[in-house]
């Protein structure tokens, strides 16, 4: 009879640690719970969160801890778990106030092109993220066709609430010729709160800005606008006679000699970003001009930090 060989032991196999969502690498996530939102301006409301309360005390009754970030008041670290763990917490009370983080997403039919949608929804997974871990109050919007209901993510907070929020961004889907700022008028009919408004957008639109702006200002949001383009948008590569459809209205237009009017459209494109950098600005609020190519970990980690909009 041949002999049964013998018993091999197990072989221990590496797997990877699954991801909370397909939008951002597990590095990333795990480095996004150490960052925060940092506005200019504490705009806040008088509800639960983690913000200290502008006027009176308050309240002594323990909700949840967080990571310690940098400018955190020290009388708030628990330093008995310091000592056992070293590594700084920080103790967050009930009805300390809290800060509205509004997501809005451009979700037309020119952010199809070249992974544009998907750097803004990869963008407002880590601010959302980023929010909901600091007790924010978290809402996200976005805009498709005129005239239909945006679709809208209802206020949250917390970290159970990650799962909905990465839900929402995961299955929007673009296509429509909803404007930016059709699609801020749309959302502050709904939305309350004071805090942040974060938009992400190309901002290629025949509407005007400056009244959406100003609405979102008047209604206590501070703005972090980021416009994200493509690379044939930053560096069209064309030549001899050309056909412009426009993706949204399905207008054309014909150009000859494109080649020899490459240096005008640069000029104009600088000068647009320029202008909503500078409409942002008159507001209080900020502003960031990247290109879809460019690594999420990048913008987050590199562009957003040495500016100034997270720490």
């Amino acid at each position: 009879m041949p002999s049964t060989p013998p018993p091999t032991a197990p072989q221990s196999i590496k797997t990877r640690p699954s991801a909370l969502t397909g939008l951002l690498s597990n590095e990333a996530l795990a480095r996004l719970e150490r960052l925060r939102l940092n506005p200019h301006r504490r705009l806040t409301n008088r509800s639960q969160g983690e913000h200290l309360a502008g006027k009176g005390g308050t309240s002594t009754e323990f909700s949840d801890y967080r990571d310690y970030a940098p400018g955190d008041d020290v009388r708030y670290v628990d330093w008995n778990i310091f000592s056992r763990l070293n590594r700084p917490y920080v103790k967050l009370y009930q009805f300390e106030e809290e800060m509205h983080v509004m997501l809005l997403i451009d979700a037309s039919s020119s952010m199809l092109f070249e992974d544009k949608l998907l750097r803004a929804r990869q963008l407002a997974a880590a601010f959302g993220m980023m929010s909901l871990l600091n007790m924010e109050r978290v809402s996200a919007w976005a805009g498709r066709r005129t005239g239909e209901p945006m679709k809208f993510l209802p206020p949250c907070s917390g970290r159970i609430s990650l799962r909905r929020l990465f839900d929402f961004l995961e299955g929007l889907e673009g296509g429509g010729a909803m404007s930016i700022d059709e699609s801020i008028e749309a959302a502050l009919r709904q939305h309350r709160g004071r805090g942040v408004a974060v938009l992400l957008s190309d901002f290629l639109t025949f509407g005007s800005l400056e009244r959406s702006l100003n609405r979102l200002f008047s209604a206590g949001l501070e703005i972090f606008a980021v416009q994200i383009l493509s690379p044939s948008e930053l560096a069209p590569d064309v030549s001899g006679d050309v056909r412009f459809v426009d993706s949204e209205t399905g207008r054309t237009l014909d150009v000859s000699s494109a080649a020899d009017l490459l240096g005008i459209y640069h000029d104009q494109r600088q000068a647009y970003a320029e202008h909503i950098g500078e409409q942002c600005q008159k507001r209080n609020g900020r502003f960031l001009s990247v290109g879809s190519h460019e690594p999420v970990d990048s913008i987050l980690f590199d562009a957003c930090r040495r500016q100034g909009w997270v720490r």
